[in-house]
């Protein structure tokens, strides 16, 4: 009976020990997967490439971008949510993020129940901008436009993207005719917007700056309560007849539910140093995104916040994909 119980002990030790040898051994065990919830092209999925190539450094591991796009952020989300919560999937997002749920009631996850929001990566302005060949040169020849009936419509990265729901709440509280029309991501719609193909585009500065700097699209406004630093001759939507306009676009770091807690916090400490690396944050800030880098305690109820106000005006509005 004694041989038994000493064999049982034995085997409850190893096997505690394997156990906690596995969870000390993040992030060795196998390469990371850091899934970008849009397609190639856009912000989120060069964010993640930037990230991933500090990452690589900073964990002296694989971290394996994955491009998963779709319906606004919402297929990749779910393989995140879906994902087994050890620490070796963790997914890019963007501000759609939050505006999904309303948008779309029958997602196939429970966006505060089965993520765990790791860490607000950061913000920018986003910008509107006439196509190539276009007329436009300014905001103020564009609102005369509107105000004159004359119909127009603009290209954003999605339904529901923030983007989309801050047009379509400046045009309903002006009275513009603007509609609206939804891209698969950044890439597809900067490419059309390029091409002419929409006669108006916004999305993000980290998006758009590369295509303005080259005199691809003329941007016309900002949409932050301050100007860009990076596009300082370029006015804000508020100083131009619309006080009180501020809707930054932003970045986050997510992963599945139940992800250790010393994991989430030895990952969150990666990312901060990460993006003090001036290697990693030159890249963003010179695409105008601000770094913000703080970690579950402020991104959830960040995200929260956003949820609420987006699905009130997504309700109010009756705003459908």
């Amino acid at each position: 009976m004694m041989k038994k119980l000493l064999v049982s002990a034995v085997v409850a030790l190893t096997a505690a020990g394997g156990t906690l040898a596995h969870a000390q051994a993040w992030p060795s065990a196998k390469p990371i997967r850091l899934i970008a919830v849009f397609p190639p092209g856009g912000s989120v999925d060069q964010v993640s490439r930037i990230l991933a190539e500090g990452l690589r450094t900073e964990l002296k591991q694989t971290v394996v971008v994955e491009n998963i796009g779709g319906a606004s952020g919402v297929i990749g989300t779910a393989a995140v949510a879906r994902a087994d919560a050890d620490g070796y999937t963790f997914g890019v997002v963007f501000d759609t993020h939050a505006v999904n749920p309303a948008l779309k009631p029958g997602i196939a996850f429970d966006t505060l129940k089965d993520l765990t929001h790791v860490n607000l990566l950061g913000t920018a302005p986003m910008v509107l901008v006439a196509s190539k060949g276009s007329p436009l040169t300014s905001f103020a020849q564009l609102v005369t436009q509107a105000k004159a009936k004359q119909p127009n419509s603009f290209g954003t990265i999605g339904t529901g993207s923030l983007g989309h729901l801050v047009l379509a709440q400046l045009a309903q509280n002006a009275g513009f005719n603007w509609t609206h029309i939804p891209y698969r991501g950044g890439g597809p719609l900067m490419n059309d917007a390029i091409g002419g193909h929409v006669p108006l585009a916004v999305g993000s500065l980290f998006l758009v700056k590369p295509h303005a700097d080259s005199g691809n699209v003329t941007p016309l406004a900002v949409t932050t309560s301050t100007r860009s630093k990076d596009m300082p001759n370029v006015p804000t939507i508020a100083e131009s007849g619309f006080p009180g306009f501020d809707a930054p676009a932003w970045w986050g770091v997510i992963g599945p539910a139940k992800i250790p807690a010393p994991v989430v916090a030895q990952f969150n400490e990666a990312l901060r140093k990460v993006l003090r690396d001036p290697a990693v944050s030159s890249k963003l800030e010179a695409q105008g995104i601000k770094i913000d880098g703080r970690g579950p305690e402020v991104f959830t109820p960040f995200v929260e916040r956003q949820m609420t106000t987006w699905a009130k005006f997504i309700k109010d509005n009756n705003i459908t994909e």
